[in-house]
């Protein structure tokens, strides 16, 4: 059953000046998100998407970014590049305390001037 579902879409050239800027970089994203992409472009758009994820996951929560640290909310891969929601600390606190077990599902997309995200909780 779905317990939350939550979409975000962020502008990616307003990450330009987080890309230049590693203390906005550490204080969103956790150091698993953390890129070393070559080109400012590919850099925005990696950050963008991940951030709407974030977004995403706390409209999806409900409550909105409030109780939680947003680097508690990352995007890593698996092994065949898929993204992957991680939640922990005090977001994962959260979740649990308003649903239960969940399992989370995320979908990223961007292209060029926007990134997008999905995010489904389904309780287990």
């Amino acid at each position: 059953m779905i317990a939350g579902l939550g979409t975000d879409i962020a502008e990616v050239k307003r990450f330009r000046k987080w890309v230049e800027n590693p203390q906005m970089l550490e204080r969103f994203f956790n150091e698993k998100e953390l890129s070393t992409a070559k080109s400012i472009s590919a850099l925005c758009q990696h950050y963008a998407v991940r951030f709407a994820a974030k977004e995403a996951f706390s409209k999806a929560l409900g409550t909105g970014i409030t109780g939680f640290n947003l680097r508690e909310v990352y995007i890593t891969n698996n092994s065949e590049g898929a993204p992957l929601l991680n939640i922990e600390g005090a977001a994962l606190s959260i979740m649990k305390e308003r649903y239960g077990e969940c399992k989370a599902f995320v979908s990223l997309s961007h292209e060029k001037e926007y990134a997008l995200a999905f995010v489904i909780l389904e309780k287990v």
